[in-house]
């Protein structure tokens, strides 16, 4: 069965009826994991969006982090966001994901390799030409591999990485990765919190300051209540991308999927 490419855009129930972006259009795009293949349709579907709304204002594109890892083109991902900074059709703003940390602390410390590995960095590694150790176990190997990587790796993406922000707030709305800590403050938040929590964001009952706007955590479908959007479905597996379009209290999801027929 051959694999076919569309983008799909639906609305969802607003959470809230009093959110405000100050007039501002954002999109926010959640993890891509090196599918390019999602990510430029989908990319496709916010210009023409965009271009159909004529808002008044630079529209802003923020991406939520988690760039590499698990998918097929890393390196064709942080080219794209690249491209988009440059171009300047979009404020675009990106995030740091957990796996941008890991893949920097590869860079430091090659024998982190073997965990890397278990998290996907190998897809990464091979979107840069580079292969890890034959020996998972071997020290040598890793250090070999990262010297590889580090000679194979842009200037450009690893300033990229290097420079990714923590938080974009705009309005009543916070852009992070992973979420936020109940009960701290959003200027006091931990670089730790921001890149990996999970069950205490998730499953806490109260609200935060602002509307979080999140990936990280993979759901079947994105993940809209009161005081959260969760815009991680999975690429990597799944083949769904997900991004949202918010302007004031109006969202919508706009997905790019890839399906057999």
């Amino acid at each position: 069965m051959a694999s076919a490419l569309f983008s799909r855009l639906f609305s969802r129930k607003k959470a809230s009826s009093d959110r405000s972006t100050d007039g501002r259009l954002v999109y926010a795009v959640g993890d891509v994991h090196g599918r390019l293949d999602l990510l430029t349709p989908l990319l496709k579907t916010i210009a023409q969006d965009a271009a159909a709304s004529q808002p008044a204002e630079r529209p802003m594109l923020v991406f939520l982090g988690d760039y590499v890892d698990r998918g097929p083109d890393s390196a064709g991902v942080i080219e794209e966001v690249l491209a988009l900074q440059a171009k300047g059709d979009f404020e675009t703003r990106a995030l740091k994901g957990n796996h941008e940390e890991a893949l920097l602390e590869f860079l430091v410390q090659p024998t982190f390799g073997p965990t890397w590995l278990d998290h996907g960095g190998g897809p990464t590694l091979a979107s840069y030409g580079v292969a890890p150790p034959i020996v998972r176990t071997d020290p040598a190997g890793w250090a070999a591999s990262r010297d590889d990587f580090a000679e194979a790796l842009p200037e450009r993406h690893l300033e990229f990485c290097r420079s990714l922000e923590l938080m974009v707030t705009v309005g009543d709305y916070a852009f992070v990765h992973a979420g936020v800590r109940p009960g701290v403050a959003l200027d006091r938040q931990a670089e730790k919190d921001l890149l990996w929590i999970r069950r205490e964001f998730l499953e806490a009952r109260g609200g935060f300051d602002k509307v979080i706007v999140h990936g990280h955590t993979p759901m079947q479908q994105p993940q809209l209540t009161r005081h959260r959007i969760g815009l991680d479905t999975g690429a990597f597996a799944t083949g769904v991308l997900t991004a949202a379009r918010l302007l004031d209290d109006s969202c919508r999801i706009l997905q790019a999927t890839t399906t057999r027929v």
